[in-house]
């Protein structure tokens, strides 16, 4: 069964992110380690070192091949186990992201963002967070890693329209501000 496109485009104040959800059948505590200790994150996205607490920790990619560099990472956020929120490369082209979980009758949702710098270009980025956040259901359940070619192109042109049709809104918004007119 080919895996379908699960992330929407949220606007909030600071700009427009990704936004994906999971729901997994355990223990938020449990969750909250494939985020907060590195041998549970490199089972579906990549390392760090690093103390978190100290607001700055190292974080490698796993997921794209032995080439992927170290990056510095922020720690902004991190109120174990419900709220990460963390900025990659501070000082470069910053990644913005943040990792929100509830639980409720023993399900755990997960929900991530991740910040657009251009909307434009968003659709690469939507397929990329898709397959990963499956990379950790798989990691999860104890089940084999979904392939890429499974995800990308297949799911490029649903996330591009979003993308596409945002955008739009975005620039018809700003230019009637310019020209001082409301909806």
């Amino acid at each position: 069964m080919q895996p379908q496109p699960t992330g929407r485009l949220v606007r909030k104040d600071d700009g427009v992110y990704i936004v994906i959800d999971r729901i997994f059948k355990a223990h938020i505590e449990e969750v909250w380690s494939y985020f907060s200790r590195s041998p549970r994150l490199a089972e579906w996205l990549g390392e760090y070192k690093g103390t978190g607490s100290t607001g700055a920790v190292k974080f490698r990619m796993n997921a794209e091949g032995d080439a992927a560099d170290w990056q510095d990472v922020a720690v902004r956020e991190c109120t174990a186990p419900h709220r990460l929120h963390v900025v990659v490369d501070p000082s470069g082209q910053a990644m913005v992201m943040y990792v929100h979980l509830t639980e409720a009758s023993g399900h755990t949702t997960v929900t991530f963002g991740y910040r657009l710098h251009k909307v434009a270009d968003g659709a690469d980025l939507a397929v990329g967070w898709d397959y990963y956040f499956d990379r950790l259901i798989a990691a999860h359940d104890h089940k084999p890693m979904p392939e890429w070619g499974d995800y990308h192109p297949a799911m490029v042109d649903h996330y591009a329209t979003l993308c596409h049709e945002l955008d739009r809104d975005l620039r018809s918004e700003q230019l009637a501000q310019r020209n001082g007119t409301t909806g």
